[in-house]
């Protein structure tokens, strides 16, 4: 679990798919004025350089945002904050989850954030330093427990493991069903990779079958590199908030335009 840092992937099109829809659904909570409470399980650094030698190496930056960019309308959410960290970073600079919720929500929303690889973050504290937010040197699920419910009882958490440890595909359908039974009003939001092995089949399966009226959104694209067994990503949202099927069926059509 400890050997897992997201550099490598920042910005390929599994976060194209997870961070536009994010934003969109960030957006729309806030566009109520009402507080919210934002968590996120396994935050990673929340900034990444994507002209930095891991990121070049494999090239998914490139493949991902580097051609999906441009799939999305200047005030989209998404866009706005990646030109603004672009100003204030750099053309390379590419946000990650936490740094996305920190640019859209607003003073007097609450942001809670959890990593436990120690120099990711220590990374994340520092990227976060400027906004009022608290970076947990925990695991994701301890913090989420916790905290939840949150105060305020609006808000979203972003579940987004590596997926490195075998049980997590037991452990995380468990956890998420205590978590949805104690947070009843949360949009609770999972990020899974579909992968060619097909470990995603049984903790789909159990969390539809637990969870009906969640929203699930999967998008398909072709390995990153020859050999490598993610071929899509996935967003398992309960309590999806009103529209956002709409939003996840119109970059369905986005990724089908890519070439196989």
């Amino acid at each position: 679990m400890l050997s897992y840092q997201h550099i490598y992937h920042a910005g390929n099109l599994a976060d194209v798919h997870k961070h536009s829809l994010l934003a969109w659904m960030l957006s729309y909570l806030t566009r109520k004025d009402k507080p919210l409470s934002y968590l996120e399980t396994h935050a990673g650094r929340a900034l990444y350089d994507l002209s930095d030698a891991p990121a070049l190496k494999t090239g998914e930056a490139e493949q991902g945002i580097g051609r999906a960019r441009r799939w999305f309308a200047p005030d989209h959410p998404y866009v706005r904050v990646l030109d603004e960290v672009n100003r204030e970073q750099g053309a390379h600079a590419y946000p990650g989850s936490p740094l996305i919720a920190a640019k859209l929500l607003r003073e007097g929303d609450s942001i809670h954030l959890a990593e436990l690889h120690p120099g990711e973050h220590s990374a994340l504290d520092l990227a976060m330093s400027p906004y009022q937010a608290k970076c947990h040197y925990s695991d994701g699920f301890d913090m989420a427990f916790a905290l939840t419910p949150p105060t305020p009882r609006r808000g979203l958490m972003l579940i987004d493991p590596s997926f490195e440890i075998k049980t997590d595909y037991v452990d995380i359908p468990r956890n998420i069903g205590k978590l949805a039974k104690a947070w009843n009003v949360g949009v609770i939001a999972l990020w899974y990779p579909i992968l060619t092995s097909k470990a995603h089949h049984g903790m789909l399966s159990t969390l539809v079958s637990a969870h009906p009226d969640a929203l699930r959104h999967e998008v398909d694209f072709a390995p990153a590199r020859p050999g490598h067994g993610m071929v899509g990503s996935g967003l398992f949202v309960i309590n999806p908030p009103f529209g956002l099927k709409e939003e996840a069926a119109k970059l369905s059509l986005k990724f089908k335009s890519l070439p196989r």
